[in-house]
């Protein structure tokens, strides 16, 4: 297979320098030499249509189909099949950033419904369009609070989910911030705690449902923080918004989190889509884009760039932030699934998750196998400690087609639920678990 690089040796062997490499396969060699990426492609011969047909079908069914009780920010919802129709569509599926927004009015009158929505879930009064994801979308809240403070510390609850964490780490320590971890629990609700540490901080992250799926108590985070000067940013998972206060109720400054819960398949991690809102006053330092509506000279209903931050583009260098996707089609799926179900049938979606969660904890702990470990509430998700030794309970459950709870640790298991799952499923999934 021949490549065009249209780096000369010269140009090659003065990039490697400056890295320490002698060679380009030298940078590859943190993968792990079992994924054998290196290796020859392997492609078959050219085929015929069916042949080849014939042969996707078969690569196809190498995976698992597997019924899943894990969730850890990511879950196995059901999509309605109108969903995937809509976003299939070739005006949909092939569209780009609407810079010529004067032709693009149909890609800009779903985003600024998307917006519209992300508005009404968080309680917040503007929201962009969009983010990559969740862990992203909390990152660049942080910068936004940054950009606002011009503080270098931040406090972030250690209950966050780690890679959220992780993401935020990652972004804070190519802007020289500092990341206070709140220690789970008692750093939250110890009012001196957070009194002694948020007085030069830029302010405080937390998460709604919190790793462990619990709901923790945030009423007086708000007054705490804007009392020494800071903002609060909630991350909340998307469908928990219908059912617990949102980031509006708490007073938070910025809200932010993970949408792939409503209306998005796993697709083996992503595509997903995060959301970022904020209180008006904060607009100015919101990365991304936000579309309006307006009228135009003929006095027709007319969707505009009402505004986007140019030094993203043109002076990169002072900008507060360099993301500017608009994840258009993920926002899309968004807003259809959720046009779909309408105010109550997302009520009742989560409802269903909740009912079914509660039921899949009362089957594990009427076993007598199971000891509680959280006594709070929960949505989707909870910890449970098993009393038997957990070793080799993945590969037991995925060779009866299950994917099981996530590992946490000291017999520390993580169960998730969704109101795809039904009671039969559960039935078994109980049974296959503690036989």
């Amino acid at each position: 297979m021949h490549k065009y690089l249209p780096h000369t040796n010269a140009d090659i062997k003065a990039m490697l320098d400056v890295v320490g490499a002698n060679h380009i396969d030298d940078l590859f060699n943190v993968i792990p030499k079992s994924l054998k990426l290196t290796e020859p492609y392997k492609l078959p011969n050219p085929m015929g249509d069916y042949a080849l047909s014939q042969h996707l079908s078969s690569l196809a069914n190498l995976n698992q189909q597997l019924t899943i009780f894990r969730g850890a920010g990511a879950y196995d919802v059901y999509v309605p099949s109108v969903v995937k129709q809509t976003i299939a569509r070739q005006e949909f599926l092939t569209s780009y950033t609407p810079y010529q927004p004067e032709v693009s009015q149909g890609t800009l009158q779903y985003i600024f419904e998307f917006q519209s929505m992300v508005a009404e879930l968080t309680g917040m009064e503007v929201s962009n369009a969009s983010m990559y994801d969740g862990a992203t979308a909390t990152a660049e809240a942080m910068f936004m609070a940054y950009a606002q403070t011009k503080k270098k510390r931040i406090l972030v609850s250690e209950t966050m989910q780690p890679r959220v964490l992780n993401v935020i780490k990652t972004y804070a320590r190519f802007r020289d911030i500092d990341i206070d971890v709140i220690p789970a629990f008692e750093g939250i609700t110890d009012q001196v705690y957070l009194n002694t540490h948020i007085n030069d901080a830029m302010g405080v992250i937390l998460q709604i449902p919190n790793r462990y799926g619990i709901i923790e108590d945030y009423h007086h985070i708000a007054m705490t923080v804007h009392d020494a000067g800071g903002l609060f940013i909630l991350n909340q998972e998307g469908l928990s918004t219908a059912l617990f206060k949102n980031a509006g109720m708490l007073d938070a400054d910025i809200a932010c989190g993970e949408l792939q819960a409503l209306g998005l398949p796993l697709s083996f991690g992503g595509a997903y889509l995060g959301y970022l809102a904020t209180k008006m006053k904060y607009v100015r330092k919101m990365p991304g884009r936000i579309c309006g509506i307006t009228t135009d000279v003929d006095n027709k209903r007319a969707f505009v760039l009402t505004l986007q931050a140019r030094e993203q583009h043109i002076r990169r260098a002072k900008a507060n932030s360099n993301i500017c996707s608009n994840q258009s089609l993920m926002a899309l799926a968004v807003t259809v699934y959720l046009s779909l179900l309408g105010r109550q049938g997302f009520i009742d979606v989560a409802k269903e998750t909740t009912k079914k969660t509660h039921y899949l904890y009362k089957k594990l702990m009427d076993t007598g196998q199971f000891e509680q470990v959280y006594d709070q509430p929960f949505f989707q998700e909870f910890v449970l400690k098993a009393k038997f030794n957990t070793q080799g309970l993945e590969e037991k459950l995925l060779n009866a087609g299950i994917l099981g709870p996530l590992p946490l640790g000291d017999d520390h298991l993580l169960f998730a639920v969704t109101e795809k799952r039904t009671i039969t499923e559960i039935d078994d999934f109980v049974e296959r678990l503690v036989k």
